[in-house]
């Protein structure tokens, strides 16, 4: 027996506790492996690039409308008022949608392939990987974003330029509303992962963002007036909206106002899963 135990002394076998992981679960390494997780699948870069189409497209469709209709009798009042900014992000409704579904998409993907139990077992803890998978494709989104809205301005702004509705990137309040606008979509998809790990079911995590940022502001238009001018504002769609909006009025809220509502909507969400997360059974 003492020759097992000088044995064992030398090959530095201390008796450590048997199954114990071998390496170190850390901030980067989780940001790494959902970063991963992200690139691999097809679905990342169909969707993102539909993102960017719609965003680029519907803008620079009503540029052309915009141009073509000047001087028409047909031309909608609103429509008339209309700027290079708001024309060019047009598609901002449309890309919110595929950038929102594909955050979805992130988180509620792994419950439905039963993924996430591997995840869990590499990442006990669990909140790490919400917060990785939030920070990771929230980013990518807000990169997608940015990008689109300003390929879009420059774009529309050209077939516009010789119109009332021509901006130019010096103008005031222009660059703020396109990285507004990017800011908005990146937030987007931060809810949309967030519903994802709520919910942890796709087709109901996709229902709740359609719902949210389709439906409840088309129902809001049927309460009183009363009523609108206090809820309206403060939904999602009204102070996202509000971020990258040019102009103002006593009915909506300032871009500051409008981000930091927004950001309360996201945190509340991402809040609620968090709370499942950790309470329930993956």
């Amino acid at each position: 027996m003492s020759t097992l135990t000088q044995t064992t002394s030398a090959t530095g076998d201390t008796g450590a506790a048997p199954g114990r992981p071998a390496y170190r679960v850390t901030g980067r390494r989780v940001l790494a492996s959902e970063w991963a997780k992200l690139w691999s699948l097809r679905s990342t870069w169909i969707t993102l690039g539909l993102g960017l189409l719609f965003l680029v497209v519907f803008g620079v469709i009503a540029a052309y409308r915009y141009q073509s209709m000047i001087g028409s009798p047909r031309m909608d009042r609103d429509f008339a008022r209309s700027t290079a900014l708001s024309l060019s992000l047009f598609g901002a409704n449309f890309a919110q949608l595929a950038l929102g579904v594909l955050g979805v998409l992130v988180t509620a993907g792994e419950y439905s392939t039963g993924m996430i139990r591997s995840t869990m077992a590499a990442v006990p803890r669990r909140l790490p990987v919400l917060w990785s998978k939030a920070a990771v494709y929230g980013l990518v989104a807000l990169v997608v974003g940015t990008a689109g809205a300003f390929v879009a301005f420059l774009v529309g702004g050209r077939i516009v330029s010789d119109t009332s509705a021509a901006l130019t990137l010096g103008h005031a309040g222009v660059i703020r509303g396109l990285f507004g606008a990017g800011l908005y979509l990146g937030l987007v998809g931060v809810i949309g992962t967030a519903l994802g790990a709520l919910l942890r079911s796709v087709a109901g995590g996709i229902s709740v963002l359609v719902a949210v940022f389709m439906l409840v502001p088309g129902l809001a238009s049927l309460l009183p007036g009363s009523w609108q001018d206090d809820i309206t504002p403060y939904l999602p769609s009204s102070a996202g909206q509000a971020m990258y909006a040019l102009t103002h009025d006593a009915t909506t809220l300032s871009p500051g106002a409008g981000l930091l509502v927004f950001l309360g909507w996201t945190a509340l969400v991402l809040a609620g899963a968090a709370y499942r997360l950790r309470r329930g059974d993956v």
